[in-house]
């Protein structure tokens, strides 16, 4: 723990996963555990929900009443733009990722007339290059979803009182919501091997987080305020002893189940 010399600090939510901190906030402070030392609630019920829990995600998602839509500003035409040129190695790269995306069902050959960029980027936790779209010039003529994120103050204002908590983290979340159908040749993004367009939610469109944000509160309506935050695809479970704690995981878990989510359960702490 560091002197903080009257400086205020923000962590968010993200932060505060990928480090496994813990709030006390009896204290108004942020434990972080250690890999060593730190202890581990094994939580039986957890066992329970392994169909919650797959190495991968099962293909697309179910049909559910809500679906990602992209609203365009009126009398916006299509946008495409050019390719870039690729190394060798990544094009090679290229070929496999669209080959695992096309065999998961998550993007299908397009002819759209729009077209925006695919390009990589490192992946920060594994090493290793992640295909990304450059959605800009879709995001610049899409009408802004204005769902509010929360606020981390006032996520911290509901854990007041508990001593016991869970995280759980979603497998790739964006790609566990489908994309309206209308709106699907509007993801179209250009490759060296063809068009492609996404089905399922992709990083980079600027309304997603919102629209999980929104569909997530849908799911959790219930429990919010009294043992749930969620920021985005981030659930923290949390209670005043362990045997409410197993009750309240086990209603979490459930909603999951009943609502075809999954999570990653290495990202996950119980």
């Amino acid at each position: 723990m560091l002197p903080h010399q009257g400086i205020d600090i923000i962590l968010g939510m993200n932060w505060m996963t990928e480090n496994d901190a813990v709030l006390d906030i009896g204290s108004r402070i942020v434990v972080l555990k250690s890999s060593v030392s730190g202890r581990v609630l094994k939580i039986p019920v957890v066992c329970d929900f392994p169909d919650v829990f797959p190495e991968e995600l099962p293909g697309l998602p179910p049909h559910r009443d809500v679906e990602f839509k992209i609203d365009l500003v009126p009398g916006t035409a299509p946008v495409s733009r050019r390719l870039y040129k690729m190394a060798p190695d990544e094009l090679k790269e290229l070929k496999t990722q669209l080959q695992e995306q096309l065999d998961k069902g998550f993007i299908r050959p397009s002819s759209s007339p729009w077209g925006c960029l695919a390009l990589f980027v490192e992946k920060k936790d594994q090493g290793g290059k992640r295909l990304c779209v450059d959605y800009r010039p879709l995001n610049a003529v899409t009408v802004k979803n204005k769902y509010p994120l929360p606020h981390i103050d006032i996520l911290f204002d509901q854990l007041a009182g508990a001593r016991v908590f869970s995280k759980i983290d979603l497998r790739s979340g964006y790609y566990q919501i489908k994309i309206r159908e209308e709106d699907i040749p509007k993801t179209t993004f250009s490759t060296r091997y063809g068009l492609y367009e996404y089905l399922v939610m992709s990083f980079g469109l600027n309304n997603a987080p919102a629209f999980f944000m929104y569909m997530m509160n849908l799911v959790f309506m219930n429990d919010l305020d009294k043992f749930v935050v969620v920021f985005i695809d981030d659930i923290l479970i949390y209670s005043k002893d362990e045997k409410e704690h197993e009750e309240h995981l086990r209603i979490v878990l459930t909603r999951l189940r009943e609502n075809k989510l999954y999570a990653k359960f290495n990202k996950c702490a119980f």
